[in-house]
């Protein structure tokens, strides 16, 4: 007897059939890629830890990181410590950069947990550095990167990256004319924490002020640039306790 394809019966087994078939091979496409995709993760997050700092393959105008065979060497080499913090209290653990922002942010509406706030020390040509990795909103989606400051709490360097900002717009973020200009930026007025805003019709284009706490907004991404601003603001904040602490 030939089966009735265009029966509703069929229609639904069918359809059933292959939700089931899609589902098992996803999933063991899933679990066969879980340790590469963690280990892709790990080396974006050290890369870009590393980038913050001035640890990079720059050349004039672009964005080079340090190569991936090499990255895992150059992250023991420059960064000497890992801390995670609460308040004014941290400890070190050597797995702190694979703490999960967002993750913490949601745990953290809990008003009985006590968010996890992980901090990255570095060495580079003697000079101490610390790492503050950052997440906000941007225009359409998430927006996140990474701090670096020195003893007396003064911008060295950033990495800023976006989901999905608008393609020459906000999406220039991770560009170097914009994360350049944050570096020599001060972010206290005397003890009273500022931050660091991008500010549309700054009086300071060319970016010589380091003490206004502003750099030169980007034209036509109002949105992203105050997601950012309020980013910096917000997270670098949770850190002022603790890196007061290692100013006494």
């Amino acid at each position: 007897m030939a089966k009735n394809t265009e029966s509703n019966v069929y229609t639904v087994l069918f359809a059933t059939g292959m939700v089931l078939i899609v589902g098992t091979l996803l999933a063991f496409v899933s679990s066969s890629l879980k340790d590469k995709i963690a280990e892709n993760k790990r080396i974006e997050k050290q890369q870009n830890i590393l980038y913050a700092m001035g640890v990079n393959d720059n050349e004039e105008g672009s964005v080079n990181f340090v190569p991936k065979n090499k990255v895992a060497e150059e992250f023991s080499k420059y960064i000497t410590k890992q801390l995670v913090i609460t308040g004014t209290k941290a400890v070190e653990d050597n797995q702190a950069y694979l703490i999960d922002l967002k993750k913490e942010a949601a745990a953290a509406k809990d008003p009985n947990y006590k968010r996890r706030l992980p901090l990255f020390i570095g060495d580079k040509d003697n000079q101490e550095y610390y790492i503050i990795p950052v997440r906000g909103k941007g225009l359409w989606d998430a927006i996140w990167g990474y701090v670096a400051l020195d003893k007396q709490l003064v911008i060295k360097g950033v990495y800023f990256d976006h989901a999905g900002e608008t393609p020459g717009l906000g999406s220039n973020i991770k560009e170097r004319f914009f994360m350049d200009d944050f570096e020599g930026e001060h972010i206290m007025n005397g003890d009273i924490f500022i931050g660091v805003t991008a500010a549309k019709g700054n009086a300071d284009p060319k970016n010589l002020n380091k003490t206004d706490f502003k750099v030169d907004a980007i034209a036509g991404a109002t949105i992203t640039g105050d997601g950012l601003s309020a980013m910096l603001k917000k997270d670098i904040a949770m850190y002022i306790p603790y890196l007061k602490t290692l100013k006494q």
